[in-house]
């Protein structure tokens, strides 16, 4: 008996401090300078963590001047993050997309309104059936204009919906590409069963909220 309680409190000591190293290392990631990415054949790039990234892939491809959306991980403090590893929480990554756009045709303005206006935002730690702090919500802001803007708006809201907005807001530092088989998930596997239940739900009531920034369907 004496042994069993000895291993619970080793135990229980050890996570304590792989906790609080994670803790300081995630302190690190928030505090750190943000990383401003240049254009590129006068596209820029946004990225954003709001639940499940299969959703949130395809609700920013939905929007006019958005050329592309990756998904990947970002916000944590370990190197090449994987989906196993992020799902164990303990990496400090979220599920996130790095979203592609002319800004000459969308505002990064417009982009964080979408990023509000696709979600609960006052769920902490998910989206939806989604629980963990891997599905939690941030907004990465890669100057302070941009952390200006994001800041304005989650207090906009706050006041709007009398609530506290659960989204977290952190300066840029990296984006993990995630594995190939996440890429493009709900237009290559429109009948899989959490895309028709959830995602594609969420899409539309997206659309519904913002027609105004949709892209144009050509007949």
């Amino acid at each position: 008996m004496k042994n069993i309680l000895s291993l619970l409190i080793i135990t229980l000591l050890f996570s304590c401090k792989n906790q609080a190293q994670i803790n300081t290392e995630q302190q690190k990631i928030t505090n750190a300078k943000p990383i401003e990415l240049p254009l590129e054949n006068g596209m820029a790039k946004a990225h954003f963590a709001s639940g499940c990234f299969w959703c949130v892939e395809a609700i920013y491809e939905s929007v006019e001047g958005v050329s592309e959306v990756i998904n990947g991980y970002s916000g944590g403090h370990t190197k090449k993050p994987t989906y196993e590893g992020s799902n164990t929480g303990r990496t400090g990554h979220a599920e996130a997309v790095e979203v592609i756009y002319n800004p000459k045709i969308v505002s990064f303005s417009t982009l964080v309104d979408v990023y509000f206006a696709s979600q609960n935002p006052t769920q902490v730690n998910g989206q939806g059936p989604d629980h963990g702090s891997q599905y939690r919500s941030i907004l990465f802001y890669q100057n302070s204009t941009q952390k200006k803007i994001i800041l304005e708006k989650k207090q906009t809201l706050a006041k709007k919906l009398n609530s506290k907005i659960a989204a977290e807001v952190y300066p840029f530092q990296k984006f993990w590409i995630g594995e190939d088989y996440h890429q493009n998930y709900e237009r290559l596997h429109p009948n899989q069963g959490y895309i028709r239940s959830v995602s594609v739900p969420r899409l539309k009531r997206f659309q519904a909220k913002m027609p105004e920034v949709l892209k144009k369907i050509e007949h």
